[in-house]
């Protein structure tokens, strides 16, 4: 796919008006992990190296009702961006008006903007989530040109996307998201083999897209997770309390069925018989689980089985952990997937984004994959191959 990048654009002396994802956690107004900042960096200092005049925006949470906006303001994501450029960020609290007009007009090349959370337009009628053209137009006219860095929502069309790049001249991709389009799209499109994907989660209702995509692309599929234990339920096999979406159990059939010779199962679990990471821990195969146990990781040999699967991948995509991994007594399944995919030292590995991004990075792998997705939804949805909005409205080369 190729699309224009900032590095197309002439940005010397021109607003350059950039969408970014600084929907980062907090606690009390406090950003407990700025990953996501980080992760933005290099296209805000391209722009500003070439004297161009950043103005940031992204969104904050979820925002319906005036009472949503408290501990949503980008004001402490602006202090920690300062702290990370090593340079006066200037903070409008505003999404509109004569203010935040005004302070865009008098902006310098190299100085950099950023104007309040795009959500607290969505009060009293969702104008930026439901991409309202006035809002887009708007937006569009505080700038010269508009660089999406934002894969995160980049599977929404909305206001702060799309509605702005059709209503300017000049759209590109931010190198953020520029390294989504080459790791996950190309991952998906044209993989170097064999390809390998792990799929993980509580839910099978969540990945069928992507299973029934990926059962066309990869070679192997392995499953772990809240989701195994639905797929053995249609086949017959006792679960005990494990997590199944008794809906789902006709479709897990279908996917059984597609995917013989690439969907591979996990051979035996570790068990216990309350939600709890002190309970005390059966280990069992796939077939011995009792009424009252319910699984919650994988066990030795189904790890051994993946890491044979996995030796001489080349390609490995992994969205979703393989267990519990908040309790540290049901963590080894996926600590042991990614100290597998580490040493896989001639392969891509990609992460796509979630739960299991965060389970890397928690554990101390963020710096053995070749790409971490900052984009759950987003990166589910391009797993699926569907066309993402956000990537959609950005200029051809």
């Amino acid at each position: 796919m190729a699309k224009k990048t900032v590095r197309d654009l002439n940005v010397e002396g021109k607003t350059v008006l950039i969408r970014v994802d600084f929907n980062v956690p907090m606690k009390d107004s406090v950003i407990t992990d700025n990953n996501r900042i980080i992760q933005a960096l290099p296209t805000i200092q391209y722009v500003m190296e070439r004297n161009g005049k950043v103005v940031l925006f992204s969104h904050l949470g979820r925002v319906k009702e005036e009472t949503d906006k408290a501990g949503k303001s980008l004001s402490p994501v602006a202090k920690e961006l300062e702290k990370l450029l090593k340079k006066k960020v200037k903070f409008v609290p505003f999404t509109r008006g004569v203010e935040l007009e005004t302070a865009i007009k008098a902006m310098h090349n190299g100085e950099v903007l950023m104007f309040e959370n795009t959500r607290f337009e969505d009060i009293n009628g969702k104008k930026e989530s439901k991409n309202d053209p006035e809002l887009g137009k708007y937006w569009a006219s505080l700038g010269d040109v508009f660089v999406n860095d934002a894969f995160g929502t980049a599977h929404r069309a909305h206001a702060s996307n799309c509605g702005i790049a059709s209503n300017i001249a000049e759209v590109a991709a931010g190198f953020l998201l520029e390294k989504e389009i080459k790791f996950i799209g190309g991952a998906v499109d044209n993989p170097e083999r064999p390809f390998v994907a792990i799929l993980g989660g509580a839910k099978v209702g969540d990945k069928i897209g992507v299973i029934k995509n990926l059962l066309t692309k990869a070679d192997k599929i392995l499953i772990g997770g809240g989701m195994s234990y639905t797929f053995m339920k249609a086949q017959g096999l006792e679960i005990g309390s494990s997590i199944c979406e008794m809906d789902k159990l006709d479709l897990a059939t279908e996917l059984l069925e597609l995917g013989k010779g690439k969907l591979v199962l996990p051979v035996d679990f570790k068990v216990t018989k309350e939600f709890s990471n002190d309970a005390e821990i059966r280990s069992v195969k796939f077939d011995a689980f009792k009424p009252n146990e319910m699984g919650l990781d994988i066990g030795s040999r189904t790890l051994s089985l993946y890491k044979e699967i996995l030796a001489d991948a080349k390609t490995v995509v992994w969205n979703g952990p393989v267990g519990v991994f908040e309790f540290s007594n049901f963590a080894l399944g996926t600590i042991g997937v990614c100290e597998t995919l580490s040493k896989l030292t001639d392969a891509t590995t990609i992460i796509g984004g979630g739960d299991s991004a965060a389970a890397a990075i928690q554990l101390g792998y963020a710096d053995k994959f070749t790409h971490i997705s900052t984009g759950g939804g987003a990166s589910l949805e391009y797993l699926e191959g569907k066309e993402l909005p956000g990537v959609a409205c950005i200029d051809d080369l």
